[in-house]
């Protein structure tokens, strides 16, 4: 008969264990291996502890070895075990991968989890798991576009460009339009706010007709530059233009960033100062524009020796954007920019560039 090898357990251990034997919420197998060496301390062999827990020897003599091989901590988890030999074998695997990415079925325009099963004879829970684990999903489709414009390399790196290293000593603007913005009045007045209750608006409305904003944002501070207007074409799009040039500085290089929209690109501001083989004006890197009143974009001199011009304090420039959400637009002029009102403080006249 083998004898068991004795347990020594120093007072830290004795401590820990018996915590564990007494604990009410810890795992049923951890209490019970926890009771298996404080007997094994005691003296007692593993036929008197599997007797006494109602276990196999064999189970009592494992974890009386693992404890002498690893202490306290080898009681927390079981040891790894190889696990049973896999079914589905690398090259099925690999022949899956092969026919959802190359192959089609011939009776549909891509595979679904029954076709598979078909075609590679696994099982569709096999099949979803080789689809998951690689990040294969047939079943879905995105669209994508080419562009068939030439110069579509040349304008992706000059605006690319601008944002990750735009030029010293410029302003870099990225300005676009938010058409339709609706005039809503609610049906019936809501509710005050008051204590315990927030404010209320009936659910349905009525439209008082659309507005258009026109913003840029410079790309270093997040600042933005905004006009509303009720319409969006080529003659507002020159409007903010004019703006845009008039709250920069003098000193400074003005790069801006647009897209291909029609009223960017209207026939009345095709005449564009440079080569014809240029890109266009609102694309390129090494172009700077304003648009003058009456014309087609220009492109602005370089004034460096102008000194830089401060922003003037105006009022009325509130576009409006800001109180779309919950203020009651009874007409569409609420959220126009009345460029009457822009006044400079300091001349005390409207500012020729941004009236009319």
């Amino acid at each position: 008969m083998r004898v068991a090898r004795p347990v020594v357990l120093s007072a830290e251990q004795q401590e820990t264990l018996e915590s564990r034997a007494r604990a009410r919420s810890a795992a049923a197998r951890c209490v019970e291996r926890a009771r298996i060496v404080l007997l094994a301390a005691a003296g007692m062999q593993d036929k008197q502890i599997a007797a006494k827990l109602r276990i196999m020897p064999e189970k009592a003599a494992r974890w009386r070895n693992r404890f002498l091989d690893g202490g306290v901590a080898a009681l927390d988890k079981d040891a790894p075990r190889p696990g049973r030999t896999p079914t589905i074998t690398a090259a099925q695997i690999q022949e899956v991968i092969r026919k959802t990415t190359q192959d089609k079925p011939g009776n549909a325009t891509h595979w679904s989890t029954r076709s598979m099963v078909k075609a590679a004879g696994l099982s569709e829970k096999s099949v979803r798991r080789i689809w998951r684990q690689h990040g294969l999903k047939p079943h879905l489709a995105r669209t994508f576009k080419v562009s068939n414009d030439p110069q579509f390399t040349e304008k992706l790196e000059a605006i690319i460009g601008l944002y990750l290293n735009p030029p010293e000593h410029a302003i870099v603007l990225c300005a676009d339009e938010k058409s339709q913005i609706q005039a809503l009045d609610r049906t019936q007045p809501g509710l005050p706010l008051k204590k315990g209750r927030c404010g209320t608006m009936t659910h349905d409305y009525k439209r008082n007709g659309t507005a258009t904003l026109f913003a840029a944002m410079n790309t270093l501070d997040g600042t933005v530059i905004s006009m509303c207007d009720d319409r969006h074409r080529h003659q507002e799009w020159l409007k903010f233009l004019r703006v845009i040039d008039y709250v920069t500085p003098r000193g400074k290089q003005l790069h801006l960033i647009a897209d291909n929209y029609a009223t960017h690109n209207h026939p009345q501001g095709a005449e564009v100062a440079g080569p014809p083989s240029a890109l266009p004006c609102l694309l390129h890197s090494d172009q700077f524009f304003v648009a003058q009143h009456g014309r087609a974009l220009l492109p602005r001199p370089h004034r460096t020796e102008a000194p830089p011009r401060h922003l003037p304090r105006c009022r009325g420039t509130d576009p409006g954007h800001r109180r779309l959400h919950r203020q009651t637009q009874r007409q569409a002029q609420a959220l126009r920019l009345d460029r009457q009102s822009i006044r400079c403080l300091g001349k005390g006249q409207a500012c020729p560039r941004c009236a009319g």
